[in-house]
This record gives C-alpha cells, sequence and structure tokens, in this order.
C-alpha cells in the first residue's frame, strides 16, 4: 500500500509540474528571467542556448529533493515529489527538445490530435520573439482552442 502511495505521489507531482511549468514560462521566463530565455526565441546556430540554463537549475533542484528524500527517512516523500519532477523533466526534454525543436534529429510525425494541437500551440508561441504577447505557454499540455488554430508560415519552428 506504501508503494502504492508513493506511486500516486510521484503522479500528482508530475501532474502538478505542468501547472508550475507554465506559471514559471509565462512569469519568470517571459518576465525577469527574459535574459536567458529570449535565446530560445531567437534564431541561432549551436545547440546550446541559455535557455538551457533553466533545464540545469531544475534538475539540481530535483536531485537535491531527490537526495534529501532518501537520506532523510522522515522526510521519504521528497524522493517521491523529485521522482515526478524528473519524470516531468524527462519528459519536457522528449517532447519540447526532440519532438517539437527537433535538437536531436527524429522522423516523428504527430498523429494523434493531442500530439498536433501541443505542436501547434508550441509553434503559435514561437511567433513572437519579444518578451510580451506571446501565448500558450504550457509545455506538456495546450487548450482545445488551438487544435483548430491556423498555423502561419512565419510559425514554424525558429531553429
Amino acid at each position: 500500500m506504501e508503494l502504492l502511495l508513493n506511486i500516486l505521489l510521484m503522479l500528482g507531482t508530475f501532474l502538478l509540474m505542468e501547472g508550475f511549468a507554465w506559471f514559471t514560462h509565462k512569469y519568470i521566463m517571459h518576465g525577469f528571467m527574459w535574459s536567458w530565455h529570449q535565446s530560445h526565441h531567437a534564431p541561432h546556430k549551436s545547440w546550446w542556448e541559455k535557455n538551457d540554463l533553466f533545464s540545469v537549475i531544475f534538475g539540481c533542484i530535483a536531485t537535491a529533493i531527490i537526495i534529501i528524500g532518501a537520506e532523510v527517512p522522515s522526510l521519504r516523500p521528497l524522493l517521491w515529489i523529485g521522482f515526478g519532477i524528473t519524470l516531468y523533466g524527462l519528459s519536457y526534454f522528449i517532447f519540447h527538445d526532440i519532438l517539437v525543436h527537433r535538437r536531436i534529429r527524429t522522423r516523428y510525425k504527430p498523429r494523434s490530435r493531442y500530439m498536433k494541437r501541443i505542436i501547434k500551440a508550441h509553434y503559435i508561441h514561437h511567433k513572437v520573439h519579444v518578451r510580451e504577447g506571446a501565448e500558450a505557454f504550457g509545455f506538456l499540455y495546450a487548450p482545445p482552442k488551438y487544435e483548430h488554430q491556423k498555423l502561419h508560415k512565419q510559425a514554424t519552428d525558429p531553429e
């Protein structure tokens, strides 16, 4: 029973991370940390973006949470919370960096309505190359309204 509760804690954390990521993307990355995030909205030739520092920071935080949860018995739930954060980070990397931005080459073609919608929403987000005026801040979820929005030529992957 304890394992089931821990798995539910991990999955719940994974789901809550989308809200945290949305908030962070909208109010921090497109806010006071735009100086890092703008590298992701601008054309570039390098594989590395200054924006990747966010992943390094979030990875360090998740690692610290896992270590604390593993080493301090009274804080054991943190282990599973850290696993949920890490699972979200891995999903984000696969979806955002590989499937959408093709930072690692793949022949993937979206077939499901969900994948088409989330990829379209992300391209719509990238139509805006400045701090203000962007929409669609989610990473693994996009509202259904993006399913039927037209994708103009300038809304293609900036890389």
